[in-house]
Order: structure tokens, then C-alpha cells, then sequence
């Protein structure tokens, strides 16, 4: 894997007492979407929260784009080109679509073309431009999460679980965005439950159980090997 976007090496992070991430050993490859997969409580949402400074590694290194970001804070990580997507969707109710958009905009008002792309992936934040946050449907919230991180071009997504809970046509309209990040020359790291999705849009899988990485490779052959997905993860994916 040559010229990684983002690595992770030996990263410990600790959450009050419990010590969550083990060693995680990480590189996601530029301009591809990776999946960060794995049973629920093995690491995948704090890999993503500590790589963005939400929780600060223990120990470890973590670089970006070349450069050291472990201990830098969260701002100027996002300023080097870093958006995060939470499993949360971290938008502000009681302000309206527009107004969430125009905050995630940092660097200055929102660019015209960029806002025309995402009412294209996303048709109803137009619709529903001038609304409160908070009135729109559970699917809606998430497109408008997954926008606010786009509101501005970002060379790497952290996403944490987009697709969950949400109707078939929606995780359809969710996965055609991503795409085109893809296409855009993005990179993505995206944890997700939909076995799916994770098999259309991932070019690479990294699994993690008990706090690190346990296997990494091609999407491809996690996918058309129910045995590895048993091993890896108890499961087999095809039955979800």
C-alpha cells in the first residue's frame, strides 16, 4: 500500500478507566474508501474519535497527508482537511438546514457549485432549506450530517455508521454520495453494519476485535469468503 493518506501506529486510547484501543495499527489508502469493520464494542467509533481529537491517543502515532496530527487538537485537524461524520450526526436542531450548512462552512461562505453538488446527491435539503433541523425525518438528519461535513472539499471522511436504521431508498441515495466523494478524488474511512454497502463502495477492509486491527486486505476477498468473515467476526456478513 504506497502513500497512505492516514496511518495509525501502535495507538492506545484510554475512556476513564477502560482502555479501549490496544494498538491499533492502521494506513488507509489515498483517494479510496476503506472499510472499518468488526463486532459492535471492539473499537470502531473511538478509532474514529481519536483519529478526528476527540479523545486524545494514549500513546501512539497518527499522521495525515505526511504530517504528525497526534497531539494537535480538533479544529486544526479538520482545517488540514479532515471531516468526520458521527454516528450521532452532530447537527444542530434548533437551527435551520441552511444555517447547519453555513456553520460548517469554516473557511468562509458556502461555494455555489459544491452547494448545487450536494442538493443533487441530497434533494431534500433544498426542499427543506429554510426548516428547523429538527423537524426532518430520521433520514433527512443524517443527509444533512454527511452534507455538513462535505460543505466544504475535504481530502479524507471519517463516517461513523450512516446507513443505520434507515430505509432501503435512503441508504440507495446515501451510497450514490459517496460514490461520488470517491469519484471526487476523496478518501473515506467508514465504519458500517450493512454488509451491502460496505461491499459496493469499499475498495479496502481493515477488521478490528478487542481494540485492534486484526486483519486488513481488499473489500473484495472479505467479501466472497463467508469462512473470513466467520473468523474475523463470528458472523457471516451475507445474512445481513
Amino acid at each position: 500500500m504506497s502513500d497512505p493518506i492516514l496511518t495509525l501506529k501502535g495507538v492506545h486510547t484510554d475512556i476513564a478507566q477502560y482502555h479501549i484501543l490496544q494498538g491499533v495499527d492502521l494506513e488507509v489508502p489515498r483517494g479510496q474508501v476503506t472499510m472499518l469493520l468488526g463486532r459492535n464494542g471492539v473499537g470502531k467509533t473511538t478509532t474514529l474519535r481519536t483519529i478526528i481529537g476527540h479523545w486524545q491517543a494514549k500513546s501512539g502515532e497518527i499522521a495525515f497527508d505526511g504530517a504528525a496530527i497526534t497531539d494537535i487538537p480538533t479544529p486544526a485537524r479538520a482545517r488540514a482537511g479532515i471531516g468526520f461524520v458521527p454516528e450521532d450526526m452532530g447537527i444542530f436542531t434548533d437551527l435551520t438546514v441552511e444555517e447547519n450548512m453555513i456553520l460548517a462552512a469554516a473557511s468562509g461562505p458556502l461555494d455555489k457549485a459544491r452547494l448545487d453538488w450536494i442538493f443533487a446527491a441530497f434533494p431534500p435539503l433544498k426542499t427543506f432549506w429554510r426548516s428547523e433541523a429538527g423537524n426532518l425525518s430520521g433520514g433527512q438528519k443524517q443527509m444533512l450530517s454527511i452534507a455538513r461535513a462535505m460543505a466544504e472539499e475535504r481530502k479524507l471522511y471519517l463516517i461513523d455508521e450512516p446507513t443505520k436504521g434507515l430505509a432501503p431508498a435512503i441508504v440507495s441515495t446515501m451510497a450514490g454520495a459517496l460514490r461520488d466523494l470517491k469519484r471526487q478524488g476523496a478518501s473515506v474511512l467508514l465504519v458500517e453494519q450493512n454488509f451491502s454497502v460496505a461491499k459496493a463502495l469499499g475498495d479496502t477492509a481493515a477488521v478490528m476485535d478487542d481494540g485492534r486491527v486484526v486483519w486488513t486486505g481488499a473489500m473484495a476477498e472479505l467479501a466472497a469468503s463467508a469462512e473470513l468473515q466467520e473468523r474475523l467476526m463470528g458472523l457471516s456478513m451475507e445474512a445481513h
